[in-house]
């Protein structure tokens, strides 16, 4: 049954995202932010848990390149092999200012438990604020049980979406879904 499951959620997330590999993404709003930038800001953000932060976004920086916008918000979700997530936060570019956005999303997998998370998404490729809202098909993993930093990818067209997460709770598991950012909230996790 499960890989059944596993297997029609690669299929849809295969036939979901573009085949292309990703390129080094360099900003096009503008300005990039340095990778000493967003470490800074993340420690100021995820205060005491941010240790193990620098190598995470160093990682993103090394296979992205330097994105020109991030996020940083709060999210939470639960899932009993399906399951929702919703978060809320700040989008931040050099030229275009700050704006709150919203995510939510559905996914469908081997996935059991509830998490909240501090989330920093960095965004590449970012043209005009109004390219983030939309949908972002990805695959998730999660094995924090305690805390713990980890990091996943996300594409739509040429906007690419790193959300980083810190979190706490027990969830355990690997799921299929999307996150559907918009400017409004929204209880409606498609």
């Amino acid at each position: 049954m499960f890989k059944r499951l596993a297997k029609i959620g690669a299929l849809i997330l295969a036939l979901a995202m573009p085949a292309a590999a990703p390129a080094v993404a360099q900003g096009s709003l503008s300005d990039t932010y340095s990778g000493q930038e967003l470490v800074e800001s993340g420690h100021q953000f995820f205060g005491s848990a941010s240790q193990g932060l620098a190598s995470v976004v160093e990682k993103a920086v090394s296979q992205f390149g330097l994105p020109n916008g991030y996020i940083l918000g709060e999210e939470a979700g639960g899932a009993l092999f399906i399951g929702a997530k919703y978060g809320e936060g700040k989008l931040f570019t050099r030229n275009a200012g700050e704006y709150s956005i919203y995510w939510q999303g559905p996914s469908i997998g081997f996935d059991v438990g509830g998490d909240g998370s501090k989330v920093m998404m960095l965004v590449y490729n970012l043209n005009a604020i109004q390219e983030i809202l939309g949908r972002y098909p990805g695959v998730d993993g999660s094995a924090y049980v305690l805390g713990g930093f980890g990091m996943t990818v996300t594409k739509r067209g040429n906007v690419v979406v790193v959300p980083i997460r810190s979190g706490v709770g027990a969830r355990l598991g690997i799921n299929v879904g999307y996150l559907n950012f918009t400017n409004e909230p929204t209880w409606n996790p498609f």
